[in-house]
Protein backbone atom coordinates (compact mmCIF):
# COMPACT_ATOMS: atom_id res chain seq x y z
CA UNK A 1 0.00 0.00 0.00
CA UNK A 2 0.63 3.48 -0.36
CA UNK A 3 -0.42 7.37 0.13
CA UNK A 4 -2.92 8.78 -1.65
CA UNK A 5 -2.02 12.64 -1.77
CA UNK A 6 -4.57 15.28 -2.15
CA UNK A 7 -3.31 17.87 -4.92
CA UNK A 8 -5.00 21.39 -5.89
CA UNK A 9 -5.82 20.97 -9.86
CA UNK A 10 -5.51 24.90 -9.66
CA UNK A 11 -1.27 24.86 -9.73
CA UNK A 12 -0.64 22.82 -12.79
CA UNK A 13 2.76 22.80 -12.61
CA UNK A 14 2.55 21.45 -8.99
CA UNK A 15 -0.22 18.69 -10.58
CA UNK A 16 2.13 17.38 -13.19
CA UNK A 17 5.02 16.45 -11.18
CA UNK A 18 2.92 14.94 -8.61
CA UNK A 19 1.80 12.91 -11.36
CA UNK A 20 5.26 12.17 -12.64
CA UNK A 21 6.10 10.72 -9.54
CA UNK A 22 2.51 8.83 -9.19
CA UNK A 23 3.64 7.26 -12.85
CA UNK A 24 6.91 6.21 -11.50
CA UNK A 25 5.49 4.79 -8.63
CA UNK A 26 5.30 7.10 -6.04
CA UNK A 27 2.47 8.60 -4.07
CA UNK A 28 -0.74 8.19 -5.85
CA UNK A 29 -2.18 11.83 -6.79
CA UNK A 30 -6.04 12.75 -5.88
CA UNK A 31 -6.47 16.21 -7.70
CA UNK A 32 -9.46 18.50 -6.64
CA UNK A 33 -10.76 21.95 -7.43
CA UNK A 34 -9.05 24.89 -5.88
CA UNK A 35 -11.76 25.74 -3.71
CA UNK A 36 -11.94 22.32 -1.83
CA UNK A 37 -8.12 22.28 -2.13
CA UNK A 38 -8.21 25.48 0.41
CA UNK A 39 -11.25 24.22 2.50
CA UNK A 40 -9.38 20.99 3.57
CA UNK A 41 -6.07 22.37 3.99
CA UNK A 42 -4.58 21.98 0.58
CA UNK A 43 -2.34 18.95 -0.34
CA UNK A 44 -1.50 15.92 2.24
CA UNK A 45 -2.29 12.23 2.10
CA UNK A 46 -5.73 11.53 3.30
CA UNK A 47 -5.75 7.26 2.46
CA UNK A 48 -3.78 4.82 1.35
CA UNK A 49 -4.35 2.74 -1.84
CA UNK A 50 -2.54 -0.34 -3.98
CA UNK A 51 0.98 0.12 -5.13
CA UNK A 52 -0.44 -0.02 -8.75
CA UNK A 53 -2.64 3.14 -8.42
CA UNK A 54 -1.49 6.18 -9.49
CA UNK A 55 -4.29 8.57 -9.96
CA UNK A 56 -7.98 9.22 -8.11
CA UNK A 57 -10.83 10.86 -10.01
CA UNK A 58 -13.74 11.83 -8.54
CA UNK A 59 -16.31 11.83 -11.03
CA UNK A 60 -18.87 14.56 -12.07
CA UNK A 61 -21.90 13.42 -10.50
CA UNK A 62 -23.93 14.67 -12.85
CA UNK A 63 -26.86 12.58 -12.36
CA UNK A 64 -25.58 10.33 -9.08
CA UNK A 65 -23.78 10.83 -6.72
CA UNK A 66 -19.60 11.49 -7.10
CA UNK A 67 -17.83 8.29 -7.47
CA UNK A 68 -13.51 8.43 -6.65
CA UNK A 69 -12.26 6.04 -9.65
CA UNK A 70 -9.25 3.93 -8.74
CA UNK A 71 -6.93 4.34 -12.06
CA UNK A 72 -3.57 2.47 -12.22
CA UNK A 73 -0.38 3.80 -14.08
CA UNK A 74 -0.61 1.23 -16.53
CA UNK A 75 -4.47 2.00 -17.26
CA UNK A 76 -3.09 5.63 -17.65
CA UNK A 77 -0.16 4.78 -19.84
CA UNK A 78 -2.31 2.25 -21.85
CA UNK A 79 -4.81 5.26 -22.65
CA UNK A 80 -2.09 7.60 -23.56
CA UNK A 81 -0.73 5.19 -25.98
CA UNK A 82 -3.32 4.40 -27.67
CA UNK A 83 -4.69 7.88 -27.87
CA UNK A 84 -1.13 8.68 -29.77
CA UNK A 85 -1.63 5.73 -31.81
CA UNK A 86 -4.55 7.17 -32.80
CA UNK A 87 -3.70 10.52 -33.75
CA UNK A 88 -0.67 9.13 -35.70
CA UNK A 89 1.74 10.85 -33.20
CA UNK A 90 3.12 11.99 -29.84
CA UNK A 91 3.23 15.67 -29.93
CA UNK A 92 2.13 18.60 -27.40
CA UNK A 93 -0.76 19.50 -25.36
CA UNK A 94 -2.41 22.40 -24.34
CA UNK A 95 -4.52 21.96 -21.04
CA UNK A 96 -7.73 23.76 -21.15
CA UNK A 97 -9.85 21.69 -18.78
CA UNK A 98 -9.54 21.48 -14.72
CA UNK A 99 -7.55 18.59 -13.86
CA UNK A 100 -9.35 17.05 -11.72
CA UNK A 101 -11.35 15.84 -14.29
CA UNK A 102 -9.89 12.70 -16.16
CA UNK A 103 -10.02 14.48 -19.38
CA UNK A 104 -7.55 17.68 -17.79
CA UNK A 105 -5.29 14.91 -16.11
CA UNK A 106 -4.75 13.04 -19.03
CA UNK A 107 -3.53 15.69 -20.99
CA UNK A 108 -1.38 16.36 -18.33
CA UNK A 109 0.01 12.34 -18.33
CA UNK A 110 -0.13 12.50 -22.45
CA UNK A 111 2.40 14.77 -22.34
CA UNK A 112 4.46 13.87 -19.74
CA UNK A 113 4.40 9.97 -21.62
CA UNK A 114 5.23 12.21 -24.75
CA UNK A 115 8.19 14.30 -23.56
CA UNK A 116 7.27 17.36 -23.68
CA UNK A 117 5.81 20.04 -21.91
CA UNK A 118 2.45 20.66 -21.73
CA UNK A 119 1.10 24.68 -21.91
CA UNK A 120 -1.50 25.11 -19.28
CA UNK A 121 -4.47 27.77 -19.42
CA UNK A 122 -4.53 30.14 -16.48
CA UNK A 123 -6.84 28.66 -13.74
CA UNK A 124 -10.14 30.04 -14.00
CA UNK A 125 -12.96 30.39 -15.97
CA UNK A 126 -12.67 29.52 -19.81
CA UNK A 127 -11.69 32.36 -21.99
CA UNK A 128 -11.12 32.48 -25.65
CA UNK A 129 -8.30 35.16 -25.98
CA UNK A 130 -6.53 32.73 -23.24
CA UNK A 131 -6.94 30.11 -24.77
CA UNK A 132 -5.48 31.69 -27.74
CA UNK A 133 -2.35 33.19 -25.81
CA UNK A 134 -1.43 29.85 -24.64
CA UNK A 135 -1.72 28.16 -27.91
CA UNK A 136 0.98 30.51 -29.02
CA UNK A 137 3.01 29.08 -26.79
CA UNK A 138 3.29 25.70 -28.40
CA UNK A 139 6.44 24.61 -29.74
CA UNK A 140 5.16 24.38 -33.88
CA UNK A 141 8.17 21.91 -34.56
CA UNK A 142 5.56 18.97 -33.35
CA UNK A 143 2.10 18.16 -33.95
CA UNK A 144 -0.45 20.40 -31.25
CA UNK A 145 -3.51 18.55 -29.50
CA UNK A 146 -5.92 19.88 -26.97
CA UNK A 147 -9.05 18.34 -25.63
CA UNK A 148 -12.65 20.96 -24.75
CA UNK A 149 -15.70 19.96 -24.16
CA UNK A 150 -18.44 21.43 -26.74
CA UNK A 151 -19.26 24.36 -24.52
CA UNK A 152 -15.48 25.73 -24.54
CA UNK A 153 -15.43 24.58 -28.48
CA UNK A 154 -18.62 26.86 -28.94
CA UNK A 155 -17.54 29.92 -27.39
CA UNK A 156 -13.85 29.60 -29.05
CA UNK A 157 -16.12 29.86 -32.40
CA UNK A 158 -17.70 32.43 -31.39
CA UNK A 159 -15.44 34.08 -30.31
CA UNK A 160 -13.05 33.10 -33.55
CA UNK A 161 -15.91 35.11 -35.88
CA UNK A 162 -14.81 38.55 -34.64
CA UNK A 163 -11.16 37.77 -33.53
CA UNK A 164 -8.77 36.61 -36.25
CA UNK A 165 -6.01 35.32 -33.93
CA UNK A 166 -8.81 33.01 -31.90
CA UNK A 167 -9.38 31.69 -35.30
CA UNK A 168 -6.33 31.05 -36.45
CA UNK A 169 -5.01 29.34 -32.84
CA UNK A 170 -7.96 27.50 -33.20
CA UNK A 171 -7.09 26.46 -36.54
CA UNK A 172 -3.48 25.07 -35.73
CA UNK A 173 -4.25 22.09 -33.17
CA UNK A 174 -3.74 19.40 -35.71
CA UNK A 175 -6.66 17.68 -33.31
CA UNK A 176 -9.20 19.09 -30.60
CA UNK A 177 -10.43 16.54 -28.91
CA UNK A 178 -14.13 16.83 -27.70
CA UNK A 179 -15.62 15.19 -25.25
CA UNK A 180 -18.26 15.01 -21.60
CA UNK A 181 -21.42 14.82 -23.07
CA UNK A 182 -22.54 14.87 -26.88
CA UNK A 183 -21.20 16.83 -29.92
CA UNK A 184 -24.37 18.54 -31.62
CA UNK A 185 -24.79 18.49 -34.70
CA UNK A 186 -24.98 22.10 -35.76
CA UNK A 187 -21.90 22.60 -33.78
CA UNK A 188 -19.86 20.25 -35.13
CA UNK A 189 -20.82 21.46 -38.77
CA UNK A 190 -19.91 24.91 -37.64
CA UNK A 191 -16.18 23.71 -36.61
CA UNK A 192 -15.74 21.81 -39.43
CA UNK A 193 -16.90 24.92 -41.72
CA UNK A 194 -14.20 26.84 -39.50
CA UNK A 195 -11.57 24.23 -40.33
CA UNK A 196 -11.20 22.74 -36.89
CA UNK A 197 -9.52 19.14 -36.59
CA UNK A 198 -12.19 17.88 -34.31
CA UNK A 199 -12.28 14.30 -32.70
CA UNK A 200 -15.25 13.45 -31.03
CA UNK A 201 -14.30 11.26 -28.22
CA UNK A 202 -16.19 8.68 -25.94
CA UNK A 203 -15.47 7.47 -22.66
CA UNK A 204 -15.34 8.10 -18.78
CA UNK A 205 -13.23 8.47 -15.78
CA UNK A 206 -13.86 4.54 -15.71
CA UNK A 207 -12.00 4.34 -18.77
CA UNK A 208 -9.31 6.75 -18.07
CA UNK A 209 -10.72 9.09 -20.40
CA UNK A 210 -11.99 8.96 -24.17
CA UNK A 211 -11.27 5.05 -25.57
CA UNK A 212 -14.04 5.60 -28.88
CA UNK A 213 -12.51 7.98 -31.43
CA UNK A 214 -14.90 9.15 -33.85
CA UNK A 215 -17.51 5.74 -32.98
CA UNK A 216 -14.40 3.58 -33.33
CA UNK A 217 -12.86 1.81 -30.52
CA UNK A 218 -9.04 2.55 -29.78
CA UNK A 219 -6.49 -0.01 -29.84
CA UNK A 220 -7.04 -2.56 -27.45
CA UNK A 221 -10.54 -1.43 -26.69
CA UNK A 222 -13.63 -4.08 -27.11
CA UNK A 223 -16.98 -2.37 -27.07
CA UNK A 224 -20.32 -4.95 -26.79
CA UNK A 225 -23.99 -4.07 -27.00
CA UNK A 226 -25.94 -6.13 -23.78
CA UNK A 227 -29.44 -6.32 -23.41
CA UNK A 228 -30.13 -5.99 -19.65
CA UNK A 229 -33.27 -7.11 -19.34
CA UNK A 230 -32.97 -10.46 -21.21
CA UNK A 231 -29.37 -10.79 -18.90
CA UNK A 232 -31.39 -9.81 -15.55
CA UNK A 233 -32.77 -13.26 -14.74
CA UNK A 234 -29.10 -15.10 -15.44
CA UNK A 235 -27.02 -12.73 -13.99
CA UNK A 236 -25.60 -13.06 -17.51
CA UNK A 237 -24.47 -10.36 -20.12
CA UNK A 238 -27.13 -11.19 -23.03
CA UNK A 239 -24.74 -9.46 -25.67
CA UNK A 240 -26.88 -8.40 -28.87
CA UNK A 241 -25.54 -9.16 -32.67
CA UNK A 242 -27.54 -6.09 -33.54
CA UNK A 243 -29.94 -3.12 -32.23
CA UNK A 244 -29.54 -1.33 -29.35
CA UNK A 245 -28.66 -1.90 -25.51
CA UNK A 246 -25.81 -1.29 -22.76
CA UNK A 247 -22.77 -0.64 -24.07
CA UNK A 248 -20.07 -2.19 -22.14
CA UNK A 249 -16.39 -1.39 -22.40
CA UNK A 250 -13.10 -3.50 -22.03
CA UNK A 251 -9.29 -2.70 -22.29
CA UNK A 252 -6.16 -2.36 -20.13
CA UNK A 253 -7.19 1.18 -19.84
CA UNK A 254 -10.42 0.25 -17.51
CA UNK A 255 -10.35 1.90 -14.04
CA UNK A 256 -9.34 -0.65 -11.06
CA UNK A 257 -12.14 0.16 -9.38
CA UNK A 258 -14.06 2.67 -7.20
CA UNK A 259 -12.04 3.91 -3.60
CA UNK A 260 -13.73 2.36 0.06
CA UNK A 261 -17.00 1.78 -2.42
CA UNK A 262 -16.91 -2.51 -3.12
CA UNK A 263 -20.67 -2.17 -3.88
CA UNK A 264 -20.49 0.22 -6.71
CA UNK A 265 -17.07 -1.26 -7.88
CA UNK A 266 -19.07 -4.63 -8.68
CA UNK A 267 -22.34 -3.21 -9.62
CA UNK A 268 -20.08 -1.34 -12.35
CA UNK A 269 -17.68 -3.46 -13.58
CA UNK A 270 -18.08 -7.52 -14.40
CA UNK A 271 -16.21 -10.41 -15.82
CA UNK A 272 -17.37 -13.02 -17.96
CA UNK A 273 -16.47 -16.58 -18.73
CA UNK A 274 -13.60 -16.21 -19.95
CA UNK A 275 -11.93 -14.07 -17.69
CA UNK A 276 -12.31 -10.39 -20.09
CA UNK A 277 -13.53 -7.83 -17.36
CA UNK A 278 -15.84 -5.31 -18.25
CA UNK A 279 -17.45 -1.69 -17.65
CA UNK A 280 -20.94 -0.91 -17.32
CA UNK A 281 -21.40 2.33 -18.82
CA UNK A 282 -25.02 2.85 -18.24
CA UNK A 283 -24.99 4.20 -21.63
CA UNK A 284 -27.50 2.70 -24.45
CA UNK A 285 -26.08 2.43 -27.98
CA UNK A 286 -25.88 0.05 -30.99
CA UNK A 287 -23.05 -0.39 -33.26
CA UNK A 288 -23.63 0.31 -36.92
CA UNK A 289 -22.67 -1.71 -40.17
CA UNK A 290 -19.95 -0.56 -40.26
CA UNK A 291 -18.28 -1.27 -36.83
CA UNK A 292 -18.76 2.16 -35.56
CA UNK A 293 -20.85 3.03 -31.96
CA UNK A 294 -23.60 5.27 -31.95
CA UNK A 295 -25.03 6.68 -28.38
CA UNK A 296 -28.44 6.99 -28.17
CA UNK A 297 -28.95 8.13 -24.14
CA UNK A 298 -28.64 7.44 -20.45
CA UNK A 299 -30.35 3.91 -19.65
CA UNK A 300 -31.26 5.46 -16.56
CA UNK A 301 -32.91 8.70 -18.72
CA UNK A 302 -35.27 6.49 -20.55
CA UNK A 303 -38.74 7.24 -19.23
CA UNK A 304 -42.34 5.37 -20.32
CA UNK A 305 -44.80 7.78 -21.42
CA UNK A 306 -48.49 6.02 -22.40
CA UNK A 307 -46.78 2.77 -21.70
CA UNK A 308 -43.82 3.86 -24.66
CA UNK A 309 -40.21 4.00 -23.77
CA UNK A 310 -38.77 7.75 -24.32
CA UNK A 311 -34.64 8.17 -24.72
CA UNK A 312 -34.38 12.00 -22.90
CA UNK A 313 -30.75 11.56 -24.51
CA UNK A 314 -32.33 11.14 -28.29
CA UNK A 315 -34.72 13.95 -27.55
CA UNK A 316 -32.43 16.03 -26.35
CA UNK A 317 -30.08 15.42 -29.29
CA UNK A 318 -33.08 15.88 -31.72
CA UNK A 319 -34.01 19.40 -30.10
CA UNK A 320 -30.19 20.46 -29.78
CA UNK A 321 -30.47 20.72 -33.93
CA UNK A 322 -33.40 23.43 -33.63
CA UNK A 323 -31.96 27.12 -33.40
CA UNK A 324 -31.40 28.73 -29.96
CA UNK A 325 -31.58 25.13 -28.50
CA UNK A 326 -27.95 23.83 -28.90
CA UNK A 327 -27.60 23.46 -25.10
CA UNK A 328 -31.32 22.62 -24.33
CA UNK A 329 -31.92 19.78 -21.66
CA UNK A 330 -34.50 17.26 -21.84
CA UNK A 331 -36.02 16.51 -18.43
CA UNK A 332 -39.07 14.52 -17.40
CA UNK A 333 -42.39 15.60 -15.94
CA UNK A 334 -45.23 14.38 -14.33
CA UNK A 335 -48.71 13.77 -16.55
CA UNK A 336 -51.65 12.75 -15.24
CA UNK A 337 -53.00 10.73 -18.31
CA UNK A 338 -49.49 9.84 -19.61
CA UNK A 339 -48.14 9.41 -16.91
CA UNK A 340 -44.27 10.86 -17.74
CA UNK A 341 -43.96 13.48 -20.65
CA UNK A 342 -40.72 15.44 -22.17
CA UNK A 343 -39.69 19.07 -21.03
CA UNK A 344 -36.85 21.02 -22.60
CA UNK A 345 -35.00 23.45 -20.53
CA UNK A 346 -33.30 26.13 -22.53
CA UNK A 347 -31.66 29.39 -21.85
CA UNK A 348 -32.06 30.04 -25.69
CA UNK A 349 -34.43 32.10 -27.74
CA UNK A 350 -37.56 31.26 -27.91
CA UNK A 351 -39.30 28.07 -30.01
CA UNK A 352 -42.39 26.48 -30.60
CA UNK A 353 -43.20 23.38 -29.54
CA UNK A 354 -44.47 22.11 -33.14
CA UNK A 355 -40.73 23.28 -34.22
CA UNK A 356 -39.20 20.54 -31.30
CA UNK A 357 -42.14 18.13 -32.42
CA UNK A 358 -41.05 18.48 -36.56
CA UNK A 359 -37.20 17.93 -34.84
CA UNK A 360 -37.98 14.62 -33.00
CA UNK A 361 -40.28 13.47 -35.67
CA UNK A 362 -37.50 13.92 -38.14
CA UNK A 363 -35.21 11.91 -35.98
CA UNK A 364 -37.81 8.85 -35.74
CA UNK A 365 -38.90 9.41 -32.57
CA UNK A 366 -41.89 7.96 -31.51
CA UNK A 367 -45.14 10.34 -30.26
CA UNK A 368 -44.51 9.87 -26.86
CA UNK A 369 -41.13 11.56 -27.46
CA UNK A 370 -42.62 15.18 -28.79
CA UNK A 371 -41.55 17.81 -25.56
CA UNK A 372 -44.87 19.14 -24.29
CA UNK A 373 -43.12 21.88 -22.55
CA UNK A 374 -40.43 24.36 -22.96
CA UNK A 375 -38.56 26.32 -19.56
CA UNK A 376 -36.99 28.96 -20.30
CA UNK A 377 -34.12 29.99 -17.60
CA UNK A 378 -31.91 32.51 -17.67
CA UNK A 379 -28.81 30.05 -17.44
CA UNK A 380 -28.65 26.04 -17.73
CA UNK A 381 -26.67 24.78 -14.97
CA UNK A 382 -23.52 23.41 -15.52
CA UNK A 383 -20.88 21.49 -13.94
CA UNK A 384 -17.39 22.58 -14.36
CA UNK A 385 -16.28 19.59 -16.15
CA UNK A 386 -18.87 21.64 -18.75
CA UNK A 387 -21.58 18.98 -18.35
CA UNK A 388 -25.40 20.06 -17.97
CA UNK A 389 -25.74 19.68 -13.99
CA UNK A 390 -29.11 17.61 -14.34
CA UNK A 391 -30.15 17.56 -11.08
CA UNK A 392 -29.88 21.21 -10.57
CA UNK A 393 -31.99 21.73 -13.50
CA UNK A 394 -34.56 19.47 -12.29
CA UNK A 395 -34.49 21.48 -9.30
CA UNK A 396 -34.94 24.69 -11.15
CA UNK A 397 -37.17 23.13 -13.08
CA UNK A 398 -39.32 22.11 -10.59
CA UNK A 399 -39.14 18.68 -11.61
Amino acid sequence: MKPLVRVSSADASALRRALVDALDGGPAVWPVPAEQGAASGASGAVAEVDDAIALVVETSGSTDAPKRVLLSADALTASADATHDALGSTGQWLLALPGHYIAGAQVLVRGILAGTDTVAMPHGPFDPAAFAEASARLDANVPHYTSLVPTQLARLLDAAARDAFVGAAVRSFDAVLIGGQALPSPLSERAADAGVAVVRTYGSSETSGGCVYDGRPLDGVRVRIVDREAGQDSGRAAVLASGRGEVQLSGPMLASGYLDDPLRTAAAFTTDARGTRWYRTGDLGELADDGRLRISGRADDVIISGGVKVSLGEVERAVRTVAGFEAAVAISVPDATWGERVAVVTAGGPGTLETLAHATDAAGLPPAGRPVRVIEVDAVPMLASGKPDRRAIAREAGS
